[in-house]
């Protein structure tokens, strides 16, 4: 009698015979789902279950191959709409087979005629393996259609962008909208300038007091202030560059009437004219960040250590002259409230200061924002970014960036700060020698592998 005709009908029912049995059924379902049903069931549902877990198997052993060689196509499929829910019917349609044919490999197995104790191990074994499996590729389907839908909220549609002279310029504000503030305002203003084919990047800083800024070639804001934003007064209380925003944005936003159409909004774009002008950079992309909101991405990502240079205070009142609390000298892991505190902190300290501790966080973010973290909170850091960030990068660009931003990981990543300690005077700037020192930082200290 052959080994499958013995296992669909044994001779011998005895408890031994039921539980070496048992065994070997379940252990064939772990091994190849769907061979239980082959050897003793039915066929037609064995030899579904087997094609499909041979496929499923066929499909993840191309997945490794291509995140080795061919890490863009990967990223192509899973930073689309299209790729996420194919990976997510995938995950759940074998979640669901894994399942059906578990619980149908217990009927086959006839548990009822094993020995007491062969019968709780079979079983217990065969139901923590179900779990791990079948809960796992549900978990991968929950967090496939969790990142489509984040993906969704944050990035637009749009066509990609070249870069310009070899590199990507995008701007990054910080909107600092705390409990304290009426509305946003980009208190934090820096471009990440990186190289398009290494990732070597490099963060330059603008102090938000800057005066006289200028604008991009073109720009209407030019035609509106031609010796520089405040020369000859500005239409709110100061004219100082993170005004900006808010002028255009409450007075004038339509000079910019094609902006939210474009994933932008007015203040912004004339932000990107303005930091444009005194760079030298055509910028790409902008990147809003809430700052409040990015206490939550904080909490989100389990923290984020800084070394900390200094003591550096919380405050307990408006006006941040009254001490609550210091965040201590030394590496210290805080949560989203110590971090804003961190990068917002004023008192006995500069706005310059600010800025460098404000980079120095953004910097820490993009170091610790890793796989790993992404994949094992994706829930709460999807609810958090939606919320935090803003952006034009259109979603068809994700798997290039994300490829660029694995490159720029290994990397140092420079820093440029507009400040006195680089003689610059923001109350009264010499825009070329600006210009001067960005094009230096810029300048790549990494070759490009020409080889790929």
């Amino acid at each position: 009698m052959s080994a499958a005709s013995s296992l669909r009908q044994p001779a011998d029912r005895s408890p031994e015979t039921m539980t070496r049995r048992a065994w070997w059924l379940l252990g064939l379902n772990v091994l190849i789902p769907g061979s239980a049903q082959l050897l003793a069931g039915n066929r037609k549902l064995g030899r579904f279950g087997v094609v499909a877990s041979l496929l499923f198997v066929a499909l993840a052993v191309i997945a490794v191959i291509l995140a080795f060689a061919a890490p863009v196509a990967l990223l192509t499929v899973g930073s689309s709409t299209i790729g996420l829910w194919a990976i997510a019917l995938v995950l759940a349609f074998y979640a669901v087979l894994w399942l059906i044919l578990t619980v149908n490999a217990w009927r086959l197995a006839n548990l009822g005629r094993a020995t007491p104790a062969g019968r709780s191990v079979v079983a217990a074994f065969s139901a923590i393996v179900l779990v791990v499996v079948a809960g796992t590729a549900g978990y991968g389907a929950y967090v496939a259609t969790t990142a489509n839908s984040f993906l969704s909220d944050v990035f637009i549609a749009a066509p990609t962008k070249e870069p310009i002279d070899g590199r990507y310029n995008i701007l990054l504000l910080g909107g600092d909208a705390g409990v304290d503030r009426d509305g946003l305002r980009p208190d934090s203003i820096s471009v990440a300038s990186i190289d398009a084919d290494t990732g070597e990047a490099v963060l330059i800083g603008l102090p938000r007091n800057m005066e006289l800024t200028p604008f991009a070639a073109g720009s209407p804001l030019a035609d509106k202030y031609p010796d520089g934003y405040g020369a000859r007064g500005c239409d709110v209380d100061v004219c100082l560059l993170n005004s900006i925003y808010t002028e255009v944005k409450l007075n004038t936003p339509d000079l910019y009437p094609d902006a939210t159409a474009n994933g932008s909004s007015p203040g912004i774009e004339a932000m990107r004219d303005a930091v444009s002008g005194i760079t030298g950079l055509q910028i790409q992309y902008y990147a809003l960040i809430d700052m409040q909101g990015f206490s939550d991405l904080i909490d989100s990502l389990g923290g984020v250590s800084i070394n900390v240079a200094e003591p550096v205070p919380i405050h307990a009142d408006a006006e941040f002259t009254i001490v609550a609390e210091w965040i201590p000298a030394g590496v210290q892991v805080m949560d989203g409230y110590h971090a804003l505190w961190y990068a917002r902190s004023r008192h006995a300290t500069t706005d310059y200061d600010r800025m460098e501790r404000q980079r120095q966080l953004q910097q820490a973010v993009i170091e610790q924002f890793t796989p790993s973290n992404v994949l094992t909170k994706v829930q709460a850091i999807a609810a958090a970014s939606s919320k935090v960030v803003t952006t034009d990068i259109p979603q068809g660009s994700l798997p290039y960036f994300v490829n660029l931003a694995s490159k720029t990981r290994a990397l140092p990543i420079g820093s440029l700060e507009l400040v006195p300690e680089n003689d610059v005077v923001p109350e009264s700037p010499d825009f070329e020698y600006i210009r001067q020192l960005v094009a230096a930082a810029i300048v790549p200290t990494v070759i490009a592998d020409t080889t790929e």
